[in-house]
């Protein structure tokens, strides 16, 4: 699952790497990519019901949900809407804290640039997370692509995704789930794994050195070595363990 104003394009070193050892399947949330909608908020249940939505088509599991960013939360609320045929959850680069503290005025304050101005907005907030030694063509990719997002699509998902964690919700999605959890990093933000365990049933980290937030386009090699491995554990480990 992508990302925060990204689409199904953001897997293309994923998907053809993987999908002849395993059924891979992508989709542009609603509001994203080829996906239209004509919702007024963009929530991260919603995005959740979706996904839940092309795993019935899909079929019988079981499933391993892999979610990027804003996906993290998303296939969180997937798995906590129905767990079941859910083998495992892979964050990556995303839930590094579910007890995150976040005010109200720290919400606003990080939406208040995507508002006045989205475009400029969103690429300083996206440069943010590069890493400086990602490759110069690859980071004006994703930042012309991600600012011309629609910006009513993006500034509610954003809003709806922090204010899980205004909330407390975050934690709360993960709270008596029987389902294990794996987080692909990148070395830029501190990972609180017992802090993620008090309501995991169970969590690990891979830490992939030397890459930004985008690590699935920007070192693709390395992640997906962390992915296989990501992969490999939660195949072994019994459902509801």
């Amino acid at each position: 699952m992508h990302g925060w104003s990204c689409d199904s394009r953001y897997w293309r070193h994923q998907v053809p790497a993987f999908s002849s050892r395993h059924r891979v399947v992508t989709l542009d949330l609603a509001g994203h990519g080829h996906s239209g909608s004509s919702r007024t908020v963009y929530s991260m249940k919603a995005f959740g019901e979706d996904v839940l939505a092309v795993l019935r088509e899909i079929g019988d599991g079981p499933f391993i949900l892999i979610g990027h960013s804003m996906g993290g939360p998303v296939v969180a609320s997937a798995a906590r809407l129905s767990p079941e045929g859910i083998l495992g959850l892979v964050a990556v680069d995303t839930l590094q804290n579910v007890e995150h503290p976040l005010s109200l005025e720290a919400r606003d304050q990080m939406k208040a640039p995507l508002v006045a101005d989205f475009p400029a907005g969103c690429r300083a907030f996206v440069e943010t997370m590069m890493e400086p030694g990602l490759e110069p063509d690859l980071r004006d990719w994703i930042l012309a692509d991600m600012a011309s997002a629609p910006p009513a699509v993006a500034v509610s998902a954003i809003d709806e995704m922090l204010s899980l964690y205004v909330a407390g919700e975050t934690a709360a999605l993960f709270d008596g789930s029987p389902i294990p959890v794996i987080g692909i990093y990148a070395d830029l933000w501190p990972v609180e794994t017992e802090i993620n365990r008090r309501h995991m049933n169970s969590f690990e980290a891979i830490i992939v050195p030397e890459s930004g937030h985008f690590l699935n386009l920007g070192n693709p090699e390395r992640f997906n070595r962390a992915l296989e491995q990501a992969i490999d554990r939660l195949q072994k480990t019994p459902m509801g363990s």
